[in-house]
């Protein structure tokens, strides 16, 4: 019996602990580097906290408050969603508070932001980068100039 009850809750946590968000941002590709943003974001907050706020010129308790609402993507898509609209963050939280059951398409709509439209576009490009920062361009390959120089034993 605790064997099943043991595996029960270890299959919920790990249910809860990788569900999706659903952004509804009307671009799947969006969304998904969204879900990549948050879990990356979720890995380690203390960090995450002091980028935004340096980023996103916030106080360090104003991004606290924000996630106690908002998964961290959306906090980062809320600063750059008033960034690109030139609105306060707080117009932003406001309309996510109204709309976020209808996604963050209707959120950027309302703050002036069209689909398909080049702040639109900016917004995923930012989104974009911040999913491919972790990424690094050097695999650690070296610059392929050994020769063959210490690999494997000599004769």
């Amino acid at each position: 019996m605790k064997k099943i009850i043991i595996t029960l809750l270890a299959i919920t946590t790990f249910s809860v602990a990788f569900a999706q968000v659903k952004y509804n941002t009307g671009n799947v590709e969006f969304d998904t580097d969204l879900g990549i943003v948050n879990a990356n974001a979720k890995l380690d907050l203390k960090t995450f906290k002091i980028n935004v706020s340096t980023t996103h010129n916030l106080p360090i308790p104003k991004v606290e408050e924000l996630l106690q609402i908002m998964e961290p993507a959306e906090i980062i898509l809320a600063a750059d969603i008033a960034q690109v609209a030139q609105k306060p963050i707080d117009a932003v939280v406001t309309s996510y508070k109204k709309n976020k059951d209808k996604g963050w398409g209707v959120i950027a709509k309302e703050m002036g932001i069209k689909p398909g439209s080049p702040e639109f576009h900016a917004l995923k490009g930012k989104t974009k980068t911040r999913k491919d920062k972790g990424k690094s361009e050097d695999k650690g390959k070296g610059n392929g100039n050994s020769k063959g120089k210490g690999n494997g034993k000599k004769k």
